[in-house]
């Protein structure tokens, strides 16, 4: 409900008052006109009843004219028409910061900074619309109650935000790291060059004839089409990114003047139209949306890291295609990689019990574990092999790019292919690993046993794995969890490539003068063409192992009670608490109740990270709404008809049974 009446509000009304007075005054009008946000139509009334006020009593009109210059007088409009919903410095990091201290800290109505008040005066997206609802007879009559001043001041306010704009838009064509990236046609044409003389024209012919003149309204086109021109060389610079990494903060530059170029064309329009009431009013309700979406931080880091996101999601699809099998034969091909990866996360398995016995301090403990999961995940990439969680990070954006050309014929058709592909995928790695680890466990322990007198660990340190791993505990909920670090390990991945594309660190590798020095050139040119095909995976499996090792430390040390569960490790840990005990451990329910645990533990690892790679694939790949229903129901009908094609691999290759 609006706080006060009509009546009280004009009574109020005090051109004298101090500054922060008359802003909190047009504060209440603003509040007043909103009231409960509920019907559009009821603002708008609001309105209308305002204006026929002012009409109606010329005193009470000529207090609300000597408050008007009073507040023309005192603000600042070029800001607000300028750099409001801008960053003030071109950077994301300090538009992230200026964001959250927006949230974070209030801000005062005693300002002489029109773009700080605005916020404060029209906060939410409800005065959006009873803005661009008001209608064209309403904005006449009120443009009536202005003083006569009040229209040159604000031509004069258009015309600064306008230079401060075309200057920014200059500024950014020429920085170094724009300019550089720009292709080859956009440099020689030089948009930006002539951008500041299109605009001077335009500034010529309002003084001399007026700004809805005629000649006023060709240099407006005139400059539109530069401004254009302009627009299309930056676009050039997205070519240059999608081949050579992604910056955030070169994207977040160009949708800056992307949107510079928006707002000069609103303000055009605002100086040049015969009818200016309309084009202010949607100037005003554009102002007012820019300002509610510039202090969203999640919106900022959505927007300018959009790119980046598809990058990463490309980076992975490339990987993920290695992990997805469509034949018999790739089927056994990665039962067998599977069970190599198993058979180093048994010796994994084994070197973490020996780091329980060091003793070290949790942190200690923890970059211990760490360092054995990275350098035993780093081993089984180099020797080609697999480990069957790391899998659905990289093979969920792999799919999703076989949806780049989803109206395609078949290629929905073509899509739950590729998810039945995958599924008999991830059965085969698990059932490698698992299949691996247990035997390799046992005989590790059996080895320890006989040559030492002791298995990897002795019976209470048994009991106490198997109560960790128990089915009704914490466990399923720490499955999830390590989902989330393995998709998280993807993303990182991701950006390390991204990030060593972007600055070129190959081409440093092969060619600086420090590196060829020690490694020759030979040499030099073999690393680099190394590291550009490995990058994503070391970062992958060195991310991932320190993340299991150490996440579970820093939870410990927060009290948060976090940790992981990896089920290759789990299941090798349990064959370890199984041999310590004996066999009198199959007649023990908290084995049985670990084991069942062990089942649920994989699913889970591929469930929750496949899920968040899919999300950010499809993201990326812009795949909406709708289309995702119809690969929904697609799926469904594939298992009712052909179930087994999720589980047994077809004998014969998939081209060669089309053909």
């Amino acid at each position: 409900m609006p706080r006060m009446d009509l009546q009280q509000l004009l009574d109020t009304l005090a051109p004298e008052a101090p500054l922060a007075q008359r802003h909190l005054w047009l504060m209440d009008a603003l509040a007043w006109v909103r009231g409960d946000a509920a019907e559009v139509a009821t603002s708008v009334e609001r309105v209308r009843a305002f204006v026929s006020a002012l009409e109606a009593d010329p005193a009470l009109r000529e207090r609300w004219h000597r408050w008007l210059r009073a507040f023309i007088a005192t603000v600042d409009l070029t800001p607000l028409l300028a750099d409001f919903g801008f960053a003030p410095r071109t950077a994301f990091l300090s538009e992230f910061g200026h964001r959250l201290r927006r949230k974070l800290l209030p801000g005062t109505p005693e300002t002489r900074d029109l773009a700080d008040l605005f916020s404060l005066l029209l906060p939410t997206r409800f005065d959006v619309r009873w803005i661009k609802a008001l209608d064209t007879t309403t904005l006449q009559r009120l443009g009536a109650t202005l003083p006569g001043q009040a229209e040159p001041v604000w031509n004069d306010a258009l015309m600064d935000a306008l230079t401060c704009c075309v200057s920014q838009v200059s500024a950014t064509g020429f920085a170094a790291e724009i300019r550089i990236r720009m292709s080859d046609e956009a440099r020689a044409a030089r948009p930006f060059h002539e951008l500041p003389s299109t605009f001077e024209a335009l500034r010529r012919e309002v003084r001399v004839h007026g700004p809805r003149s005629e000649e006023a309204a060709q240099a407006a086109e005139r400059l539109r089409e530069q401004l254009d021109a302009c627009r299309h060389a930056a676009y050039t610079v997205y070519h240059h990114l999608e081949e050579h990494g992604i910056s955030v903060g070169i994207v977040f530059r160009l949708r800056q003047l992307r949107e510079r170029i928006v707002r000069i064309k609103q303000l055009l329009d605002c100086l040049l139209a015969s009818e200016s009431g309309r084009a202010n009013a949607a100037l005003l309700g554009d102002l007012t949306q820019v300002g509610i979406e510039n202090r969203s931080v999640r919106a900022l880091i959505a927007s300018s890291s959009h790119l980046t996101a598809a990058k990463v999601a490309e980076r992975s699809a490339e990987s993920g295609e290695h992990y997805i099998t469509r034949n018999a034969a790739e089927y056994k091909e990665m039962l067998g990689k599977a069970a190599g990866g198993g058979f180093i996360i048994a010796f994994t398995t084994w070197i973490k019990f020996a780091l329980y016995g060091l003793g070290l301090s949790a942190f200690w403990g923890g970059f211990a574990a760490g360092f054995n999961y990275a350098a035993c995940f780093v081993l089984v990439m180099l020797l080609h092999w697999t480990v069957a969680t790391k899998q659905p990070a990289v093979t969920a954006p792999a799919m999703v790019a076989k949806l780049k050309d989803i109206k395609a014929t078949g290629a929905v058709r073509r899509f739950v292919d590729e998810i039945a592909h995958l599924f008999r995928s991830q059965i085969a790695a698990i059932l490698g690993n698992i299949g691996m680890v247990i035997p390799t466990v046992l005989l590790i322990s059996a080895l320890l046993q006989f040559f030492r007198g002791e298995a990897i660990i002795g019976p209470e340190k048994a009991m106490h794995v198997m109560h960790d791993l128990h089915l009704l505990g914490p466990t399923l909920f720490f499955a999830a969890f390590t989902g989330v670090l393995l998709f998280a390990s993807s993303i990182v991945a991701g950006w390390v490539e991204n990030w060593f594309v972007l600055h070129n660190l190959d081409s440093a590798i092969a060619h600086n003068p420090r590196f060829t020095r020690v490694l020759g050139r030979a040499r030099a040119a073999r690393w680099a063409a190394w590291l550009r095909t490995n990058m994503s995976g070391l970062a992958a499996n060195i991310s991932l192992g320190f993340m299991l090792g150490l996440v579970p430390a820093f939870a410990q040390f927060f009290g948060l009670g976090l940790d992981v569960r990896h089920v290759t490790l789990s299941a090798g840990q349990l064959t370890a608490a199984g041999f310590a005990i004996g066999l009198e451990v199959l007649r023990m329910p908290e084995f049985w109740w670990a084991a069942a645990s062990v089942l649920f533990i994989g699913p889970l690892n591929l469930t929750v990270s496949f899920y968040l790679a899919f999300r950010l694939a499809l993201q990326a790949q812009a795949v909406s709404t709708t289309n995702r229903q119809v690969i929904g129901a697609a799926i469904r009908r594939r298992l009712r008809a052909a179930p087994l094609s999720f589980l047994v691999p077809p004998r014969v290759p998939p081209a060669a049974s089309a053909a």
